[in-house]
């Protein structure tokens, strides 16, 4: 099941960045796959990126509101928030296990060797709901200039995967760019490497502290349709299943907690009891994915 959910990050990472004409346009995809949501944290401006990020189009909409309200335009956005609200009801974080490019990376990176793997503080996770609340929802909607119009807080002054996939081949593919290097590019270089160097001790990190998305599909995690189900009479309480999470999840302490990615390596590597099974709707699949 670990070799299936690689190769299908693997191909998400690379639909979702199919654009292969790039090196010789030198500029950002606008076609019309531009309007399909990316599931997972993958910048729009990525010169290969053939989808939009949810998180960005959340601050587009929200960071215009007011400037619309006075110029008589009114944009509800129903299909930015539709797109992330119906992949949040149907699968929780299955999304950020599964499909996000950016968590494929963190993945591949905790594999480096790197003497003594450290564990994040638990108490650290808090801080995605902040950047959620704050940086993508508030700053945008209520900091606003003289004409009404916000600013992507996230994108702007945060977001480490627009800086690897966006900001760095830019400048890059466009040599005129870096005269106007400044303050904020070098901010978000700053926190982009602190995440790739993170990445390298810690399972993660970026995911566990700091990503909106993942905040936000979170909670939906034990209203989604896919549900892990704990089955206590076979549980012995082993351990197995924390040594294991790659979120650092005792799953018999915390049934689908809002920090599970449903990478299910509790159920089809660590435990030997069947104490863990899996439904879609209602309907066992433990059988099935055991198989795959």
């Amino acid at each position: 099941m670990e070799t299936v959910r690689k190769y299908l990050q693997f191909f998400v990472a690379i639909i979702t960045n199919a654009y292969t004409l790039f090196p010789w346009t030198k500029n950002i995809y606008q076609g019309p796959l531009k309007t399909l949501c990316s599931p997972g944290l993958n910048c729009y401006s990525c010169p290969a990126s053939t989808t939009y990020c949810p998180i960005g189009a959340i601050q587009q909409l929200l960071l215009g509101i007011r400037f619309s309200i006075e110029t008589g335009s009114y944009y509800i956005g129903s299909y930015v928030f539709g797109s992330i609200g119906i992949i949040g009801a149907l699968t929780g974080r299955i999304t950020c296990g599964w499909l996000c490019p950016f968590g494929l990376l963190q993945e591949l990176l905790y594999k480096i060797p790197s003497g003594k793997k450290r564990i994040i503080p638990n108490q650290l996770k808090y801080i995605k709901y902040f950047v959620l609340v704050l940086f993508v929802i508030a700053f945008p909607l209520i900091l606003t200039d003289e004409w009404g119009m916000g600013k992507p807080w996230f994108c702007k002054f945060l977001c480490p995967a627009g800086t690897l996939e966006a900001g760095i081949p830019l400048i890059i593919l466009q040599p005129d760019l870096r005269g106007t290097l400044g303050y904020l590019f070098y901010n978000k270089l700053f926190w982009m490497i602190v995440f790739l160097l993170w990445s390298t001790i810690s399972s993660r990190p970026f995911c566990k502290t700091t990503c909106p998305l993942g905040a936000f599909y979170g909670l939906f995690n034990k209203r989604s349709i896919f549900q892990l189900h704990l089955h206590e009479s076979n549980c012995t309480d082993c351990g197995a299943c924390l040594h294991v999470c790659p979120m650092n999840i005792q799953f018999n302490r915390n049934v689908n907690s809002s920090e599970c990615i449903y990478c299910l390596r509790c159920m089809t590597v660590a435990c030997k009891f069947n104490a863990i099974s899996i439904q879609c709707a209602g309907v066992p699949l433990t059988r099935i994915l055991k198989k795959v």
